[in-house]
């Protein structure tokens, strides 16, 4: 008989995880608080499979850098202080991690898990003809406004085998899309990817259904961990119990609430937007992925579609969109790209990226024996799921896992 794996979490992240439980042949259980799958923070978001851009937030200078954004109208961060000591605490370890040697060797910890989890992801593709959520290798360019931002990022790309500085006609020749726009020059990445987050999970709800080894209990919030002697023996769901033998924590940034001794999970919710605009000319808007560095600015083609995402606000844990907020990244991006389509008709959107102060994700053994995390992954959940439920499958399953877990397991399994 199957080993059966109990999963919280009904995000990419969760669904990923049951989806490479299941292809070794495990039984899941999946507990979703929302009555559907996929509709939070995974819904809407970037877009872009961002595997080789994946430096986090956490770097020298940036605190200063952030203190001369909140002073702007435009600025793409919101910081808004509560009296919340997990905010504080967020906060501090944030700033301690604002180090140029911390954010190298964190950086290294997520380039190595990403590269992974684009290898997992073209597998699954190609062995399992998993497709339908408008997967591309369109390439990823980072343009610059700033002469000066352009000319330091180019000299880190001198000697580099998988991406190209280009100038402005360079620019404007890979995208035509960008004929007139501000730009300076960028950094291209040719083998960058583009995909439907939604979708994507769609797409493994319909693959797990279909494999009769995922039960979905959706709209259940679990409110309690029961543990006895080092292990986790339940979760209790109101008036609800369901006891369990291996069980993986997903639930993003709601994961700290159901507290166990022992255990810190140090997160906290980063607000982010997203516009999504149907197309009037796909002339007029890239075709490529694009990040607008300066102003801090996304922009994914997605079938006929463009979907447009920026903004971090640290604000709590109310996940309302704030239409000031919308209306300001809609004046940037139709400042850029006027003509791509009506922004009047863009769907608007908010999601709730569960950081880690680090940037790093919080992924392996618990110090519990059959509690397994895979948190904290912020705004780079689509990019790093695949490989991150690889993971944990390994691990579950005993095996030798895929890359080193240096800086990615919090304890030793």
């Amino acid at each position: 008989m199957a080993q059966r794996v109990c999963i919280i979490g009904g995000g990419v992240i969760g669904l990923a995880t049951a989806y490479a439980l299941v292809r070794e042949g495990f039984d899941v259980t999946l507990i979703e608080a929302q009555p559907t799958l996929g509709s939070q923070t995974s819904f809407a978001n970037g877009g872009q499979l961002s595997y080789r851009y994946v430096a986090p937030l956490a770097d020298a200078g940036v605190p200063w850098q952030a203190l001369g954004w909140m002073l702007r109208a435009d600025s793409p961060l919101k910081l808004r202080p509560r009296m919340d000591p997990a905010q504080w605490r967020w906060l501090a370890s944030f700033v301690g991690a604002c180090r140029g040697s911390v954010n190298q060797r964190n950086g290294a910890h997520l380039l190595r898990l990403a590269l992974l989890s684009q290898a997992t992801l073209q597998q699954w593709r190609e062995e399992d003809q998993l497709d339908g959520f408008e997967w591309r290798r369109n390439g990823k360019l980072v343009a610059f406004r700033e002469p000066a931002h352009f000319d330091k990022a180019r000299q880190k790309v001198i000697h580099s085998s998988f991406q190209q500085a280009l100038s402005a006609s360079e620019c404007a020749a890979l995208e035509p899309g960008l004929q007139g726009a501000p730009f300076v020059g960028g950094i291209y990445t040719p083998d960058e990817e583009v995909g439907d987050c939604h979708l994507f999970c769609q797409q493994l709800v319909a693959r797990l259904h279909a494999s009769g080894r995922c039960t979905f209990l959706l709209g259940k919030t679990v409110t309690r961990l029961v543990h006895h002697q080092g292990a986790v023996t339940a979760v209790e769901m109101g008036h609800d119990v369901l006891p369990v033998s291996q069980l993986v924590l997903a639930a993003g940034h709601n994961s700290p609430a159901l507290r166990l001794p022992g255990l810190d999970l140090s997160m906290y919710p980063l607000k982010g937007y997203s516009l999504t605009l149907p197309l009037a000319d796909v002339k007029k808007a890239p075709d490529v992925s694009l990040t607008d560095y300066d102003r801090k600015i996304v922009y994914a083609r997605i079938g006929d579609q463009l979907r447009i995402a920026a903004m971090v606000d640290i604000v709590g844990f109310d996940a309302a969109p704030d239409p000031k907020r919308l209306a300001q990244m809609r004046q940037l991006a139709q400042s850029t790209f006027p003509e791509a389509g009506d922004y009047g008709d863009a769907i608007e959107w908010a999601g709730m990226r569960p950081a880690t102060p680090t940037g790093v994700p919080i992924l392996g053994a618990s110090g519990y024996r059959n509690l397994w995390l895979n948190l904290g992954h912020g705004a780079l959940g689509f990019t790093l799921a695949c490989g991150s439920g690889r993971l944990l499958t390994e691990l579950i399953a005993q095996r030798q896992p895929s890359i080193d877990m240096q800086g990615l397991a919090p304890h030793a399994a």
